[in-house]
């Protein structure tokens, strides 16, 4: 049975500028320096630190049109590292499952944690204990919300980030007398669940400050911004209507980037989908999952002024699978079906679909699906790159030099997952 609302009390634990916060960990020589990570093909910035901030790099800002400041100001920029990012954010997340029986990873940098029967421990200073330990274990900086609700959890964890010296990463929104006065000074529009579209909506209405969405009209806010509306106003009143979430079965997997440059050649876009299909692969393997769908796309860049083509092919498995190998074989088939020459390809992608347990795949009369020599074949592909590094075993048909790779002039080396690219302390 779900628990009673009034019970309720989390914690949101939220990594600061993430991505930032990696690359400072394994280069000490950034702290203090203003630094940004730069999205897929090096495109836009996606991660910028305080300093970063102070010096007026928006979010989502195009790297072309910050180079003067960032050479003015001696910024340091990354190109995205998943890699990193990924093993960093299953350290931080291993590391604050040891601090409650209930966890809902939320994003790769933050996480709600359930605080129920810990209401009389001094909930301010285990707070602390948790972001201490994980910048001891990590390196990575987090900020912390304490509050009856997750909306208030979010609200509080804004509050300590943006007041980091004054709450020294730890806001707590338990006491109403308190929380009343920190939403009335809480723009509205930063309140989670509350877009550009709603803040618009409830300004015609006088609602500026998320005190004033408190006292808002429930019904009304349910006809203004449906029930998500409603149920955050509950929240803001103590009101606890989201409960934390449990991992669901996952349904589709999709595997994509966009080319550092034009693609033209079939031989190309097929080392692209080899790569996509061992990615997909191995996520499935991770969860003992099946795939019973697959699904190949192509399309060209439609910001150029270029010929313009998009086009997919699907195939479903009677088995369903999870064996590399098979896998690309079948998409190069379905890449076949669909590639066309002299267009100027931007991106190529596989998507699984119908995704099923493994042990619950049902046996093809005619032997196609996966037999336990390929199985066993798959444990020990995923083994060795596991300690050795990702990519240290693959199929011929990913390619070597990889020319249609997108652009990472300024990718950090893969400190926790490559042995030869491990910290060097000399």
């Amino acid at each position: 049975m779900p628990s009673d609302p009034s019970d309720r009390l989390f914690a949101l634990v939220d990594c600061n500028s993430f991505y930032c916060s990696c690359e400072r960990v394994f280069n000490p020589k950034l702290r203090d320096r203003p630094v940004i990570v730069l999205s897929n093909n090096d495109g836009c910035a996606v991660a910028r630190t305080d300093e970063a901030k102070a010096l007026g790099i928006p979010m989502g800002a195009p790297y072309f049109k910050i180079k003067d400041i960032v050479k003015k100001h001696n910024v340091a920029v990354y190109s995205s590292n998943y890699a990193l990012y990924g093993d960093m954010s299953r350290r931080v997340m291993q590391i604050l499952s040891e601090y409650t029986p209930e966890l809902e990873v939320y994003s790769i940098d933050e996480a709600f944690l359930s605080l129920k029967g810990f209401e009389s421990w001094d909930l301010h200073k285990y707070a602390r204990e948790i972001k201490e330990s994980v910048y001891q274990r990590t390196g990575i900086p987090v900020s912390i919300g304490i509050a009856p609700t997750k909306v208030l959890a979010k609200a509080a964890n804004r509050m300590a980030k943006k007041n980091k010296e004054q709450s020294g990463g730890v806001f707590d929104l338990r006491d109403p007398t308190l929380r009343d006065q920190a939403l009335k000074k809480f723009p509205v529009e930063d309140l989670w669940g509350i877009g550009r579209k709603s803040h618009l909506k409830l300004a015609a209405y006088n609602i500026h400050t998320a005190h004033d969405l408190k006292l808002a009209n429930e019904k009304l806010m349910q006809k203004l911004l449906t029930i998500v509306g409603r149920r955050i106003v509950e929240e803001l009143n103590g009101i606890s209507c989201l409960d934390l979430e449990e991992a669901k079965d996952r349904k589709q997997i999709i595997s994509s980037r966009s080319f550092g440059r034009p693609v033209v050649h079939l031989n190309e876009l097929r080392e692209s989908i080899a790569n996509h299909i061992t990615n997909a692969c191995e996520k499935l393997r991770s969860q003992n999952l099946i795939a019973q769908n697959i699904n190949v796309f192509v399309q060209t860049n439609p910001f150029n002024n270029t010929p313009q083509y998009y086009n997919s092919a699907s195939y479903t498995l009677l088995s369903g699978s999870c064996v590399t190998n098979k896998l690309i074989k079948k998409a190069f088939e379905l890449l076949d079906q669909i590639y066309l020459p002299n267009y100027q390809y931007k991106k190529v992608g596989v998507i699984f679909n119908d995704l099923r347990p493994r042990a619950a795949s049902q046996m093809d009369f005619f032997g196609a699906f996966d037999t336990p020599e390929e199985l066993r074949l798959m444990q020990l592909l995923d083994g060795v790159n596991q300690r050795e590094g990702r990519n240290t075993l693959k199929f011929a048909a990913c390619g070597i030099e990889q020319f249609w790779k997108m652009l990472s002039k300024m990718k950090s080396a893969a400190y926790t997952t490559r042995w030869s690219e491990i910290l060097k302390v000399v």
